[in-house]
């Protein structure tokens, strides 16, 4: 017999608006206990001091966590001049310093380079895997090793605001495995005078704002209650980047169980997208639109 998972079946989103301090995991874990939930992840791990956008998929929500992280998302930072750190952040040891500080104009010609389709060396102390072992890992052992430039898809890199010469204010909306740290340190070195992220707040991820999150505090109070049951958004807001096609009864038990459906697609779709498909306004499946059919690479048991 199979065991009986713990918990309650909760299926949705809670947005957090995370507060510095605290790691990402410890704030999934927090949300899971204050909602009893039987299972919950989250769309995109933000550094322990970083705050803003959290969101945390709950149940079948967890299905759309890659379509969140696919995502376009915002950050606003500031960035200190004049000192590289060893985690290129003001966590970090203060590894090399410099009496140079850019001009507004030469920050701002400075960012276009960092835009569109870039090359990016991820910090030494982030959680990306080296033969295996996180690099963060290596780094508190003082380990020599070199992490390969991935690829990134900057939008948007935005100098905001320069409150004094060793601070500027920018606002970067990137892709999938943006490190904001790295833009930083590159940054500094670009502009010959070393530079790291001394603090970094998430202002959007996919449809969500900071502003529509509940903050930690918020979350113990209601903690166990139907109060925060309230702010659970859908599931199908996971997949706010997909089109919608619409399913018959008979092809909604189809696709639920793992087989193609006939389904009703909207003005502009064509063959071999990606879509989703809803029957009476809940979602059943995501796959790929071929001809009047959806084949489902995941379906939804709600």
């Amino acid at each position: 017999m199979a065991r009986r998972k713990k918990g309650r079946a909760v299926h949705g989103w809670l947005i957090v608006d995370k507060p510095a301090g605290m790691t990402s995991t410890a704030v999934v874990n927090k949300v899971r206990w204050a909602l009893d939930a039987q299972k919950a992840g989250h769309a995109g791990t933000l550094d322990p001091d970083a705050t803003g956008v959290l969101a945390v998929a709950l149940g079948e929500a967890t299905k759309t966590v890659p379509f969140i992280t696919e995502a376009l998302k915002c950050y606003r930072f500031s960035v200190r001049f004049g000192q590289a750190t060893n985690t290129d952040d003001a966590e970090g040891e203060v590894i090399a310093e410099s009496d140079a500080r850019p001009s507004d104009e030469e920050i701002s010609d400075a960012l276009p380079r960092f835009e569109g389709d870039i090359l990016q060396v991820p910090p030494k102390f982030s959680a990306v895997k080296i033969d295996g072992e996180r690099a963060y890992k290596r780094a508190r052992e003082e380990e020599e090793f070199e992490i390969a430039a991935r690829p990134l898809y900057v939008e948007a890199l935005t100098f905001l605001e320069r409150p004094d010469p060793d601070h500027a204010i920018l606002e970067m909306t990137c892709g999938k495995g943006g490190y904001v740290r790295a833009v930083a340190r590159d940054l500094g070195e670009t502009l010959g005078c070393h530079a790291h992220v001394e603090w970094l707040r998430r202002e959007w991820s996919g449809p969500w704002e900071a502003g529509e999150g509940i903050s930690i505090a918020e979350v113990d109070e209601m903690a166990r209650t139907e109060a925060l049951d309230a702010f659970l958004r859908p599931v199908e807001e996971g997949l706010a980047d997909l089109d919608e096609v619409l399913c018959t009864p008979e092809s909604a038990t189809r696709l639920r169980n793992g087989n193609p459906g006939m389904v009703y697609p909207a003005e502009g779709i064509e063959y071999g997208d990606e879509v989703w498909a809803s029957f009476e306004g809940r979602p059943v499946a995501v796959g790929i639109y071929r001809g009047g059919e959806l084949h489902p690479s995941r379906v939804f048991n709600l």
